[in-house]
């Protein structure tokens, strides 16, 4: 016998009466037909704290009261060593042998017992206790130190706003990857000169370019419009954009941005023409052409619209 195939192939009442039961189970486990229950190995410095019920629960308002207690003794645990937690996991042990789990995480560590509170409870109602949780186990996964500084109100200019706990709360109940801010980035292309941050983050010292004005609404993607221009720095003097004429009152360019050759090499030669339209009514669009209009590597002199004023 040379692989588990051919082991599986083999009648099973002569395996057993050899090798043991052992072998049986292990191979009914292998293929999904028999459990394993795993142990998670906590590591040693893992901060947490654990109750344990002699009748089970789960009624929410109970499990939000014994979510406070946990929180009140993690949080001693933390200031004892001088750390905050950047993370939480709250775990709920059924009497059914399955566990249920809420995460939460936080922009800046904190071991305060009423903001921690709120964040675990807004998550309750995810819970499902089925016949009843015999134990709670509060985790801190990520810590890290937490020193008072004072702030600047203490020291009597004016105090600056702690929007930590909005961060925190928006956080959790949108997703931390659909809280950011906008912030410039070192690039002339458009979709490029824009990078997403914590909202916590420290300010960037780049600044937008202010020799051409910006859109307020950068579209996720450029949109192909269908356009009646004259070549090769004329601007469109009327343009369909999702099944909508316009026809166009102002134009303002163009404004040439090369690509960035480094990058790739299909943008060794690209050329984009931006241009700003103002159609009749009053709307302001963001648009460009692919190429120079002179040499054809540069572009199929396709339109695109990019994004929108005001």
């Amino acid at each position: 016998i040379d692989t588990i195939d051919e082991l599986e192939a083999k009648p099973r009442a002569p395996l057993a009466l050899r090798f043991g039961p052992e072998l049986i189970r292990r191979l009914d486990q292998a293929y999904g037909r028999a459990q394993e229950p795993i142990t998670p190995i906590d590591a040693p410095e893992l901060i947490q704290v654990r109750r344990v019920f002699a009748e089970p629960i789960g009624a929410p308002e109970t499990l939000a009261r014994y979510t406070l207690k946990l929180v009140e003794a993690l949080s001693e645990a933390l200031e004892a060593q001088g750390l905050g937690a950047s993370r939480l996991d709250l775990r709920f042990e059924r009497i059914d042998n399955r566990t249920e789990a809420i995460r939460v995480g936080l922009a800046r560590p904190v071991r305060d017992v009423t903001r921690l509170t709120r964040l675990l409870c807004d998550k309750i109602e995810t819970v499902d206790p089925g016949l009843g949780v015999e134990a709670m186990v509060l985790a801190a996964p990520v810590v890290l130190p937490l020193d008072w500084s004072p702030s600047s109100g203490d020291l009597g200019g004016p105090a600056t706003p702690d929007i930590g706990d909005l961060v925190d709360l928006l956080a959790n109940r949108l997703g931390p990857q659909n809280l950011y801010r906008l912030a410039p980035a070192q690039s002339d292309v458009p979709e490029r000169s824009i990078r997403k941050l914590s909202p916590t983050a420290p300010p960037v010292s780049e600044t937008w370019t202010r020799r051409w004005p910006r859109p307020s609404r950068l579209l996720a993607k450029p949109e192909a419009i269908e356009a009646v221009a004259l070549l090769p720095d004329q601007p469109p003097v009327a343009f369909s954009w999702r099944g909508v004429r316009h026809r166009v009152r102002r134009a303002d360019g163009p404004e040439r941005i090369f690509g960035e050759w480094w990058r790739r090499d299909g943008e060794r030669d690209a050329v984009r023409d931006y241009f700003q339209l103002e159609d009749e009514a009053g709307h302001r669009f963001w648009v460009f052409r692919r190429g120079d209009g002179e040499q054809p590597q540069t572009g199929d002199l396709s339109w695109w619209l990019h994004g929108l004023f005001g």
